[in-house]
């Protein structure tokens, strides 16, 4: 409400505008024609200009911001130097002009750049300039090829579990292409679903997601794992993983890490020994006698007694639980056939 009365007041500004210049004398008045054209002109202008503010959503502070200081350092700049200058400037005073107004323009440009280019060691906040290397607030969530491959990323961030902005590598998004672009079927079509998950978390208005281009020192001759480790650092972010290997490199070099699958494992049902569940079992175990099955959420269950009910729904008292690396693992007795199987009987 507050931005559409802002647009409001914007477009009666314009108008103001225009019947300013009407009454100074730049337009005739005795012109109706020249007097609704310049009226007109000033509220198209400024229905362009809020037209163009509508079709940029995604607005990154840090570069207008830089935008902001670099022309105020530069227009500033280049009045000092102006100055300076002042002993050999030319007498003509329209000469001396046009060098003030491109001297400006140089500098403006060249402290712009500058502060583009280095937006993420110094960030810009208005009002306030923060000059600080570290992200003040929630830490970045930095994400890595396993995870996006995995495809799980999408749908726990729409579920709004992460509060924070989300860090994409450019060479991360390299080693997918490279995936993608594999002789291999299977490592080719791993690497087009992650390249979809990502253009599905970029196309999400709701998701903060940013991607790095810079290349810092510490990634020169360095594989992929240890850039991610380098810039989580530097960013003081967390690594968003499945990578077991980098799991472990990453805690030891004290970089904070989420592991989709400890979380999936953190969200499964617990069973209590003695606990009767129902679960339909799909092969035979190792061990004479053995059944398996697997519960909606990919829970492997072995069955004592269960090899005689393979391809049936079956009832069952659990023993044990056994929690790996790979996931949980269900443990338990025959009991019965499900109601259901029994009433079919």
């Amino acid at each position: 409400m507050g931005l559409l009365i802002l647009r409001l007041i914007f477009i009666m500004v314009a108008s103001a505008l225009g019947v300013s210049m009407i009454h100074s004398g730049v337009i005739p008045a005795d012109s109706a024609v020249l007097v609704w054209v310049a009226l007109g002109g000033m509220i198209a202008l400024a229905v362009c200009v809020i037209a163009v503010d509508v079709l940029i959503r995604r607005k990154q502070l840090a570069t207008i911001s830089a935008v902001y200081f670099g022309l105020i350092v530069g227009l500033i700049l280049a009045y000092v130097v102006g100055l300076a200058l002042t002993p050999v400037m030319p007498t003509d005073p329209a000469l001396r002009d046009a060098i003030n107004v491109t001297l400006a323009a140089i500098v403006s440009y060249v402290c712009i750049s500058l502060l583009m280019q280095t937006q993420h060691d110094f960030r810009f906040i208005i009002p306030y300039v923060e000059f600080a290397k570290e992200a003040k607030g929630r830490r970045p969530y930095i994400l890595d090829t396993s995870v996006v491959i995995d495809g799980r990323i999408a749908d726990v961030i729409e579920a709004n579990m992460f509060d924070s902005q989300l860090v994409m590598p450019r060479f991360v998004i390299s080693e997918l292409q490279s995936i993608a672009d594999s002789s291999d079927r299977l490592r080719r079509g791993r690497g087009r679903r992650g390249l979809d998950i990502l253009n599905r978390m970029r196309n999400n208005p709701k998701v903060d997601l940013q991607i790095y281009d810079r290349q810092l020192p510490e990634f020169a001759d360095q594989p992929v794992d240890q850039k991610l480790v380098a810039l989580a650092k530097h960013l003081d972010g967390k690594l968003v993983t499945n990578d077991y290997n980098l799991n472990k490199v990453a805690r030891l070099n004290g970089v904070g890490v989420i592991n989709l699958n400890d979380l999936a494992n953190a969200l499964k049902p617990i069973f209590l020994p003695g606990e009767q569940i129902e679960v339909r079992l799909v092969k035979s175990g190792e061990e004479p006698g053995q059944g398996v099955g697997y519960l909606e959420d990919g829970t492997m269950v072995v069955v004592e007694g269960g090899r005689e009910h393979v391809n049936q729904m079956v009832k069952i008292a659990v023993t044990s639980v056994l929690q790996t690396s790979a996931g949980r693992m269900v443990f338990g007795r025959y009991e019965a056939m499900a109601p259901d199987r029994q009433a079919d009987a």
